[in-house]
């Protein structure tokens, strides 16, 4: 694929997104609106264009600045979530996602230590599921995770798909 003309691409919705963030509808991704933009413009699919958006974005510093930027701004600043963050300098920005990460990193270890490997994985997926319908419903983690819980409760046959899932990836990682 050609990643110069994706570079362009990026570039352009980085600097119209910036410029109007009214182009990234409603309560939308604005990381998302230059994803699909991506995929749209190259005609490829939408996991080539993840795979390309992080090559480009990996080989230039300065878009790669640009774009986070453009996503701090939109998602953080003018919907006023995450403010104080956003303020932070890029080094304590790193600083305090290098402490989050090790901290997860961290939860993860005690929990598998602490009730199994089947329970740290059950909490991998369900956090993924509850990361996906927050990012696509435009509420926040919390909201999400409750509203899947909800639905967890009142489809019983939800829990039995999880039970196999996680049940696969073990099986899956033992190979």
């Amino acid at each position: 694929m050609d990643t110069q003309a994706a570079e362009k691409i990026v570039a352009e919705q980085v600097d119209a997104v910036s410029k109007n963030p009214s182009l990234v509808r409603g309560n939308g991704c604005a990381a998302c609106h230059v994803l699909f933009s991506l995929r749209d413009k190259m005609g490829i699919s939408e996991a080539d264009a993840a795979a390309m958006l992080s090559e480009v974005l990996l080989e230039n510093k300065e878009l790669d600045g640009r774009f986070i930027e453009m996503v701090e701004s939109i998602h953080m600043k003018q919907r006023m979530a995450g403010v104080a963050f956003a303020i932070k300098t890029r080094e304590a920005k790193d600083k305090y996602l290098d402490s989050q990460l090790k901290n997860a990193l961290e939860e993860l270890l005690s929990d598998t230590a602490g009730f199994g490997v089947e329970a740290a994985m059950r909490k991998l997926v369900l956090t993924h599921a509850a990361l996906q319908v927050a990012q696509n419903l435009g509420v926040d983690y919390h909201a999400a995770t409750e509203e899947l819980y909800h639905y967890m409760r009142r489809h019983a046959e939800s829990e039995g798909d999880l039970e196999k899932l996680v049940s696969s990836l073990l099986g899956r990682a033992k190979k």
